[in-house]
């Protein structure tokens, strides 16, 4: 009961990690019917859009108590001379301007009510370059990550606090939607991707929904109350290097020079 008696709205969560971190506050939440939950379709991009929904959730529940923007897609990828733009202003909609209207709207409530948790989703590719093929998509994560940092130093002061996940490599559908399969397609490519991410960090296993989950999880809960403006990476050590075997073989392989 974690999350016993706690309001969450969950941008795209419908599929991937939203969907998973779902059940999981649900089951958190104790909630038995299923009634409580309802999905609002909605463009993540469009502030008219996280304006209705935020209302909705209000008008129907009273309050808001966790709001986890974690929509988004893929972004264009290639050299910065071939780069579309409009691809840029796409994305820099969906995964920046959608989270700080998401967050307009939610906060004056979480402010009237004086409490409240937001969590952005971020990436490491916002910590380190290399960690994907789109700058587009590095850039609109990194702007995620300051963005909760500079909101969380503004709402602390109301009691609202303001944090953010950076995934490392999550075996979801992503990653077949960003190589143009359709949602269908991309979903049924998961267990594929799992294997290939498995030697990517030194934990020898792919990223799993549930890890980021569960990472929202402790922001959405009270075990999180004097965590604000931080940026958790899950990403099982992938940023902070090469595994050990990788660079012990690499150094074998220097040391054949000098034979």
């Amino acid at each position: 009961m974690r999350l016993a008696g706690k309001i969450a709205l969950v941008t795209g969560g419908t599929s991937g990690i939203g969907r998973c971190t779902v059940a999981r506050f649900v089951e958190e939440a104790e909630v038995v019917d299923p009634g409580p939950r309802r999905i609002l379709e909605a463009d993540a991009g469009l502030e008219e859009d996280a304006r209705r929904v935020i209302e909705s959730v209000r008008d129907r529940q009273g309050r808001l108590d966790i709001l986890l923007n974690n929509a988004g897609g893929p972004a264009p990828g290639g050299r910065i001379e071939t780069l579309p733009l409009e691809g840029f202003d796409q994305a820099i909609a969906v995964h920046v301007r959608g989270v700080l209207a998401h967050m307009k709207h939610a906060a004056p409530i979480m402010r009237g009510q004086g409490s409240g948790s937001i969590i952005n989703i971020g990436s490491v590719a916002a910590h380190r370059a290399g960690y994907t093929s789109s700058i587009i998509y590095a850039l609109a994560k990194a702007a995620v990550v300051h963005l909760t940092r500079c909101a969380a130093m503004e709402l602390g002061e109301d009691k609202v606090r303001v944090n953010s996940i950076s995934p490392g490599g999550i075996a979801t559908g992503i990653f077949g939607k960003a190589m143009g399969l359709d949602p269908e397609k991309a979903d049924q490519s998961v267990e594929k991707v799992a294997a290939a991410l498995v030697k990517f960090q030194a934990l020898p296993r792919a990223g799993l929904p549930q890890d980021i989950a569960n990472a929202a999880l402790y922001l959405g809960s009270d075990e999180s109350a004097f965590v604000n403006g931080e940026d958790i990476v899950v990403d099982g050590g992938l940023i902070w290097g090469r595994r050990y075997s990788d660079a012990n073989a690499g150094g074998h392989a220097w040391k054949h020079l000098f034979d």
